[in-house]
């Protein structure tokens, strides 16, 4: 099981290509690029969304893994205790939980570059599926806050555009304006 302290930001309709450029020029090691399965889970009565925490599983080629994220701080920065084990078998698991009395409340698919410096990780996503009109999008998680905007700026961002948004808040925002 790994446990720890998750501070991330996501900054909207990026250009991959220079970050990616400047990523390199920094000396970041391409650590993942692939298909990412998310289920998210909660109980019936919305016991862990209502908390703004998350439960989901999440498959990609090399693993998968159950992760449970207790969101601490959420007005600059998002900061999480983020708790993960690999489990072997995502419909196993699946079960297990339904069987816990936790429902699916939502299911997504992206493709996702992941590079790693130093300290921090940079995530590259694009949904596809059902979530297809998200533009692409980057997250940096880094040790503070001071780090991630050091790094933003490195890609030609400024603080406001590193948001501490959710998966869900993404979504609310881009279905907002696709309606």
């Amino acid at each position: 099981m790994i446990s720890m302290k998750e501070t991330e930001v996501k900054i909207l309709e990026i250009n991959r290509q220079k970050i990616e450029q400047t990523l390199d020029a920094l000396g970041a090691k391409k650590i993942f690029e692939g298909e990412v399965q998310t289920i998210f889970l909660d109980f019936k009565d919305s016991q862990i969304g209502k908390q703004e925490d998350l439960l989901r599983l999440r498959k990609t080629s090399k693993k998968t893994e159950l992760t449970y994220k207790k969101v601490k701080h959420k007005k600059t920065v998002k900061i999480a205790e983020e708790y993960t084990v690999e489990v072997s078998d995502l419909e196993i698991m699946l079960k297990i939980l339904e069987s816990l009395e936790l429902t699916t409340t939502g299911k997504m698919e992206k493709h996702r570059i992941s590079y790693k410096l130093e300290k921090a990780q940079f995530d590259i996503d694009k949904y596809t599926g059902a979530f297809a009109f998200i533009p692409e999008f980057l997250e940096i998680e880094a040790e503070d806050i001071d780090q991630i905007y050091m790094y933003a700026e490195l890609f030609g961002y400024n603080h406001r555009d590193c948001l501490p948004w959710s998966t869900e808040e993404i979504i609310q925002h881009y279905s907002k304006k696709a309606a």
